[in-house]
């Protein structure tokens, strides 16, 4: 596993159906090594902390393998690192490899997966694509977030090594999958509240889908 690029952006304002947006997603590589702090990278920010970033959301993960295939589905060949908003694009983490909770090394860092990314309105700016959210949603390519368990420096060709696995070993891919398109799944929902590792955020999303069913 490696990290190919790290890249950030602080908030800008964007022009987007006759308002003025706060945003943060037109994130870009950075060159040399950058400190990873608990709740961002330096030089990186998010305009509306009310559903971005915090500490369970300070690191947006993307794979590398994905690009091609948005390359092909959108017949596009402006796609550059950081493209759908990560801070660490990186190979060799796919979402059915990952599990919530897994503790990774990266570079002089230590970080856990918390839950998937589920996008706003932002990417389809990004894009300039009304309906990418929704197209992003159905691929199931999300890529993940990371809390900060150790701060320290980061950088393009760091290697990232996986020193801890969850012991229930639920995907990242699994637990989108029992989000949006398996919420009967009692017995998975159930698991899934046992995670140490998972956002609060989804915990109470999981805990609202068993409490109505």
């Amino acid at each position: 596993m490696k990290l190919i690029s790290v890249n950030v952006s602080l908030p800008k304002e964007v022009q987007h159906k006759r308002e003025t947006v706060a945003t943060g997603i037109f994130k870009t590589p950075v060159r040399g090594r950058v400190m990873l702090r608990e709740l961002n990278l330096d030089g990186d920010g998010q305009a509306d902390l009310t559903v971005h970033g915090g500490v369970y959301q300070a690191v947006y993960v993307y794979p590398f393998e994905h690009y091609d295939y948005w390359k092909e589905k959108l017949g596009r060949n402006d796609l550059t690192f950081g493209q759908f908003g990560e801070n660490f694009t990186v190979a060799g983490m796919l979402e059915d490899r990952v599990h919530i909770g897994d503790i990774f090394r990266i570079g002089e860092a230590m970080a856990q997966v918390t839950q998937p990314r589920v996008p706003c309105y932002k990417l389809a700016i990004k894009m300039q694509m009304p309906q990418f959210p929704k197209l992003f949603m159905a691929s199931g390519r999300t890529g993940f977030y990371l809390r900060v368990l150790q701060a320290g420096e980061v950088g393009a060709g760091d290697a990232i090594e996986r020193v801890e696995i969850d012991p229930d070993k639920m995907s990242v891919q699994k637990i989108f999958h029992l989000a949006f398109r398996d919420q009967n799944n009692r017995e998975a929902i159930q698991k899934a509240l046992r995670l140490a590792g998972l956002s609060p955020g989804w915990h109470s999303m999981f805990a609202d889908h068993l409490a109505a069913r």
